[in-house]
């Protein structure tokens, strides 16, 4: 492993705590999820917000999942952040920013829709940490078209007939609640070894919102507990690096873990085979959502913008339905300015 470059300190600390998350991860979590949740740092934790080599960022997601076994779950998100302050506050800094997204999902068209504001505070602790804390506030609304419904009492003779009545009492109502976030993160950087590390908590839904769709029956949303980890290694040419990642989820009664890595080259400028410059990099990887899906994942950068592909390759039990089939999703990233003009520019994983 020395003579690749590899800081061994970082592969002790990072992989053990893979390793030991992926023993007891069994099920998946509540909340809409995405594969490429290194692309989506404001829903990973608020403390994350204006926490980039940048000063503004934007993100736009979109996930297609389980087209091939029924209505397709779908869901788009928007996010917004920056750093303010930097050159005012020599200790640190802080960070604003505004997180929307929409998810639509079965036969029934369960939709929940959210827009949410973070703020976080970022400490320099000293020349290679920073501390950061913050907080996240919003409103969320969920619904389902209860027209959609389909129960025994409308098929007649094993044919379904809409104009016969469910049968169900019609209670189920749009719900609006108050959701709201907080959470801190560790960021480690080592300029002279091209070295990055982050590791971070958060808890969702701490206020315990209700959600009622069906007004005969009061249901609240647990919270959720992230914990969340990763780091970029550079390997003996600076060119390479090793940009090793987990978030694992716990939500009431349910759990759900993330971890994967991906293997990302920097171009070098007026290549005699590419004709690219040098502010253009390739990420290919894979990550494991356990007891769920292999999702292979490859990231293209050029200058301030960045594109991702991945597909979820389901390998839980609905395999034998879906053969194999989980989710396309693509991910877009506008930073500015560019960071490759940073002449400190690491690669640091962006939650």
């Amino acid at each position: 492993m020395k003579r690749i470059g590899i800081n061994m300190n970082y592969t002790k600390t990072i992989l053990p705590l893979m390793l030991f998350m992926a023993y007891y991860c069994e099920v998946k979590g509540q909340d809409i999820h995405f594969s490429q949740y290194n692309q989506t740092p404001l829903i990973i934790n608020p403390a994350l917000t204006g926490m980039f080599n940048g000063n503004q960022r934007v993100l736009i997601n979109y996930k297609d999942q389980w087209r091939s076994v029924t209505t397709p779950y779908t869901t788009y998100a928007l996010s917004f952040d920056m750093a303010i302050l930097k050159k005012k506050w020599e200790k640190g800094n802080l960070g604003i920013g505004v997180f929307a997204f929409s998810d639509k999902a079965g036969d029934l068209g369960f939709r929940t829709t959210q827009l949410n504001i973070s703020l976080s505070a970022i400490i320099n602790l000293n020349e290679k940490n920073k501390l950061s804390a913050g907080l996240q506030g919003g409103m969320a609304q969920r619904s389902v078209d209860y027209a959609k419904i389909k129960t025994d009492n409308q098929y007649v003779n094993g044919t379904y007939d809409p104009t016969f009545a469910s049968g169900e009492a019609s209670n189920f109502t749009s719900t609006s609640f108050g959701d709201f976030t907080a959470g801190m993160v560790w960021g480690y950087t080592n300029t002279e070894k091209n070295h990055y590390t982050k590791l971070g908590a958060a808890i969702y839904h701490f206020n315990k919102p209700e959600q009622d769709l069906y007004q005969l029956v009061q249901d609240r949303l647990y919270s959720r507990v992230a914990i969340h980890g990763s780091a970029s290694v550079a390997l003996k040419s600076k060119n390479w690096a090793i940009v090793p990642s987990f978030v694992y989820l716990v939500q009431g009664p349910t759990a759900e873990l993330y971890l994967g890595s991906l293997i990302r080259y920097k171009l070098k400028e007026g290549s005699k085979y590419t004709k690219l410059k040098k502010e253009t990099a390739i990420s290919i990887g894979c990550f494991y959502r356990a007891g769920d899906a292999i999702i292979p994942t490859v990231l293209f950068e050029i200058a301030s913008f960045a594109v991702g592909f991945s597909y979820d390759v389901n390998t839980s039990g609905l395999k034998a339905a879906s053969s194999g089939n989980g989710g396309f999703e693509i991910s877009l990233r506008f930073v500015n300015p560019n960071p490759f003009k940073n002449d400190k520019y690491i690669y640091r994983s962006l939650y």
